[in-house]
């Protein structure tokens, strides 16, 4: 493959990546939705960015199956128009559910973007190449957060509706996914390579779970959580959720050097990171500096779990299963952001009485440190496995 067209994959593979990144659109403005409609709970507010999820779900497994029936490019075509549609109808009326449905039908395009994202890699790249281009997929998933977070807080400063016009991305996404990616037809089963699943898939659909549960508390809190001069500025909002997503595009590009060194505790050391960085933000909610020290820790947590998850599904399945082990992480990190907000409330209520952004903070620390523990655990448990 020339470099010119491979070249043009990587180009399609960020605007999927920026497909994914519209996620996290309303995340600046939540604290100004909340005040909007005062009746809403705020769970409900907050799960305008983990709604999505739920579609998502559905999505990604019946994606795994589609590939046999219809190309990666077609899907990755649908994906995009739903994407940009369903991020302009909330302009069509002042309503709550109108946006809360829209955000759950954004789902469809999410996850087939997801899904297909890793597909697009596995497909096209092999060896260290894959390992390297999934490194790039990830920094471009951070880097289309930061721009569509950026952005959005910025255009919702005044009013928070404007903030809906960076869902442009999704057609301009449709018209370079059509002009830069090759259709390759349908995948085929063969006798020799099926689509089926092991045991390794499921564990880290395990772990992925877990890390999302406590991620999404970074993304959904924040907004809210910032005290002091810096409360109710979405601009500042808006940043931290930048410098979150800035984190992952670094942290993703030197995912290889970083492999090499930690090897199968990769995604441990990334569990920790967000530990480290969560504890940060429970002490200085007023200091922007320290804010965005735990933002860049956070980051380095997505940044790193993400990709390495990935290049591990990738490489213990068969081609034609990609797209379906794909799928299945992509249902484990769905399920843990949909579950996030309700699950670290009420944890929050329940455990320390009172259900607050610290709180919720605090149980996230806990929860990843013994997630994280949980990891180095399996790690060495396989590594002993395979020795033996």
């Amino acid at each position: 493959m020339s470099k010119t067209a491979k070249f043009k994959i990587i180009v399609a593979i960020v605007c999927i990546s920026f497909i994914q990144g519209l996620q996290y659109s309303v995340s600046p403005i939540l604290g100004q939705i909340s005040e909007h409609y005062p009746n809403v709970d705020i769970s409900l507010v907050q799960m305008l960015i983990t709604a999505p999820a739920l579609l998502s779900i559905l999505v990604s497994i019946l994606s795994g199956f589609l590939v046999v029936k219809i190309s990666v490019k077609k899907l990755l075509l649908i994906g995009a128009v739903i994407a940009g549609v369903t991020g302009f109808l909330p302009l069509l009326a002042d309503n709550f559910w109108l946006l809360f449905v829209s955000r759950t039908v954004y789902g469809i395009g999410l996850g087939i973007a997801t899904t297909m994202n890793v597909a697009v890699v596995a497909e096209f790249f092999e060896g260290n190449e894959r390992a390297q281009v999934m490194g790039i997929q990830a920094a471009s998933v951070g880097a289309g957060v930061a721009v569509v977070s950026t952005l959005g807080g910025m255009l919702g400063r005044h009013l928070f509706t404007n903030s809906y016009f960076i869902n442009v991305i999704g057609f301009i996404a449709f018209i370079l996914i059509a002009v830069c990616l090759p259709d390759t037809g349908t995948v085929k089963e063969t006798e020799s390579e099926k689509i089926r699943l092991n045991r390794k898939v499921f564990m880290i659909d395990l772990f992925g779970v877990l890390e999302f549960i406590f991620l999404m508390s970074f993304t959904t809190n924040i907004a809210m959580h910032i005290s002091g001069s810096l409360a109710g500025n979405t601009t500042v909002s808006g940043n931290l959720t930048g410098i979150f997503s800035g984190a992952q595009i670094v942290i993703g590009l030197l995912l290889g050097m970083i492999a090499k060194r930690a090897g199968r505790m990769t995604l441990p050391l990334a569990m920790f990171s967000f530990v480290a960085g969560a504890a940060i933000l429970v002490a200085f909610p007023s200091s922007f500096p320290m804010l965005a020290v735990g933002a860049v820790l956070c980051g380095f947590s997505q940044g790193m779990f993400v990709p390495t998850a990935l290049t591990e599904l990738s490489n213990s399945v068969p081609q034609v299963a990609t797209a379906m082990a794909s799928a299945s992480f992509t249902c484990a990190m769905n399920l843990g952001q949909l579950i996030s907000p309700y699950a670290l409330n009420t944890a929050s209520g329940v455990l320390l009485g009172e259900t607050t952004t610290g709180n919720v903070y605090i149980i996230s620390v806990i929860g990843m440190a013994v997630s994280a523990v949980l990891a180095v655990i399996w790690k060495l448990s396989s590594a002993r496995k395979a020795e033996s």
